[in-house]
């Protein structure tokens, strides 16, 4: 956070824990070797709650890509100072490597489980895609593209009369088209997916504006 990935050395690591570089070598074999280990750890503690809803057997496929959407959400919630905290950060050049590397493995993962809810939604007749699988990476790469736009429009943001409602504005069209591109990828009804909303998005814009302020 400090420096960026690319600019970061193991004996800024070593320095900082204020550890032996022994210490750091027994479980790291390199800087990647921390890059991957931080790819795991995000998955571990991400992974479970998506998991649960995918593998809820009383859940169609609709109500199961909802929750899974859901969660997503509640995760960024639970964490929006964390993550306002971070977000220059996150999308600085000096952190592009790491950036890549999570949405890459993200992809992997997350695609597999909507994979799954595709072929549910198949069986189901909810769903008619060609590919599930694909389907279902697809997805992942445009909540990806998704999580992108939207942090474009939050690192734009600056507080004034009128900006919030133009963030708002901003955050709901670009929500609500990628609701559409996947209902569409899926071969879903549209509007089976939820959009989010003004007030949804003034929640972010306060938070922004009071981490500025501060």
């Amino acid at each position: 956070m400090a420096k960026g990935y690319e600019r970061m050395t193991v004996a800024d690591i070593i320095q900082a824990l204020g550890i032996s570089s022994g210490a750091f070598y027994h479980y790291f074999g390199s800087k990647p070797g921390v890059l991957d280990a931080l790819v795991e750890r995000i998955r571990e503690q991400s992974e479970p709650p998506l998991r649960l809803v995918v593998d809820d057997p009383e859940l169609t496929a609709i109500e199961k890509l909802q929750g899974f959407l859901d969660v997503l959400d509640a995760m960024r919630i639970e964490r929006r100072g964390l993550v306002i905290d971070l977000l220059r950060v996150w999308y600085s050049d000096d952190n592009a490597v790491v950036r890549a590397r999570v949405e890459t493995a993200t992809l992997a993962w997350r695609g597999a489980l909507v994979g799954e809810i595709a072929r549910q939604g198949l069986a189901e007749g909810s769903f008619t895609p060609t590919d599930p699988a694909q389907s279902g990476a697809i997805v992942v790469a445009l909540l990806q593209h998704m999580g992108d736009a939207h942090a474009g429009a939050m690192l734009a943001f600056a507080w004034s009369e009128g900006a919030e409602a133009a963030l708002a504005e901003t955050i709901v069209s670009i929500h609500a088209a990628h609701m559409e591109a996947i209902e569409r990828v899926l071969g879903m009804t549209s509007g089976a997916l939820r959009r989010t909303d003004a007030a949804a998005v003034a929640t972010w814009a306060r938070a922004l504006n009071e981490t500025r302020s501060g």
